[in-house]
Formats: C-alpha cells, sequence, structure tokens
C-alpha cells in the first residue's frame, strides 16, 4: 500500500493524527482554515499559522470505486472506495479518505452501494494515525 507523503509543512497534520486527533492549518493572522498545509496565507499572504482542531465531522462531497487494473495490493481490495470529505466546521476544506467500518478495517469494508454523496461521517484513525472515515449513522 502506498503511504502517506510527511513533507515539512504537513508533518504536525500528521503528528496530531497519531495521537488522535483531526486539525487543520489556519492563518493565525486572518483566521482562514487552509489545506493542505502550505508556508503562506492565499488570502492575506501572512506566514503566521496555527494548527486547529477539528470536531472530525464532515460529509461525503464526492467518491468513486477504482476498478482493476490496479496496483496489485489494491486490486486485491478492489472493489472499494475513495471518498472526498468535506469537513463540517470548513466546508472549504476537503480530504480524501476511505469510507470504512472501523479504524482498521480492510479497504472493502463498506459495500460501493453503501456510498452516498452528503452522507455524514466522522473520522477514526488507523493503527498508523492514517485518516479514514465511517458513517455517523451505519
Amino acid at each position: 500500500m502506498l503511504a502517506p507523503v510527511h513533507d515539512d509543512d504537513g508533518a504536525p497534520f500528521w503528528e496530531y493524527a497519531a495521537r488522535g486527533e483531526l486539525r487543520v492549518q489556519a492563518c493565525a493572522d486572518c483566521g482562514e482554515p487552509r489545506f493542505p498545509p502550505r508556508p503562506c496565507c492565499p488570502h492575506c499572504q501572512s506566514f503566521a499559522s496555527e494548527w486547529q482542531p477539528t470536531s472530525g465531522k464532515g460529509r461525503i462531497w464526492s467518491y468513486v470505486v477504482p476498478h482493476p487494473p490496479l496496483l496489485p495490493a489494491y486490486a486485491a481490495q478492489a472493489p472499494y472506495n475513495v471518498i472526498v470529505v468535506e469537513l463540517a466546521e470548513a466546508p472549504r476544506i476537503r480530504l480524501v479518505g476511505n469510507l470504512v467500518t472501523g479504524p482498521d478495517a480492510p479497504l472493502n469494508s463498506v459495500p460501493p452501494d453503501r456510498v452516498r454523496i452528503g452522507a455524514k461521517v466522522q473520522v477514526v484513525f488507523d493503527g498508523d494515525g492514517t485518516p479514514r472515515w465511517v458513517l455517523e449513522r451505519p
């Protein structure tokens, strides 16, 4: 499986995720949240930033179900979903992940026909601290 890339700007995101916290970078001057993390605020051009906690709640904004041909590690789990989650408190922030039945469930643990745009989801973290998503009402 492919591992997330941990760069200098995003390192705090992964440090918080390893502790089970979903935080997003925000401008310390104008307060605008931003993702992906970057050194400069695109709204006010400030270089001051902070990491704000979120509720971890959101809704499915979009999704796809990849089909073979896939990389071998992914083909064995197909069909599975890849979802785009719009965060409840920051609707312009959208995170990509998988809808699963639990933190360490396989990628294909939710049947593709159960994935719906607009469905409310809650973040969970697998054993490696990777954010994943579960339905608020299974």
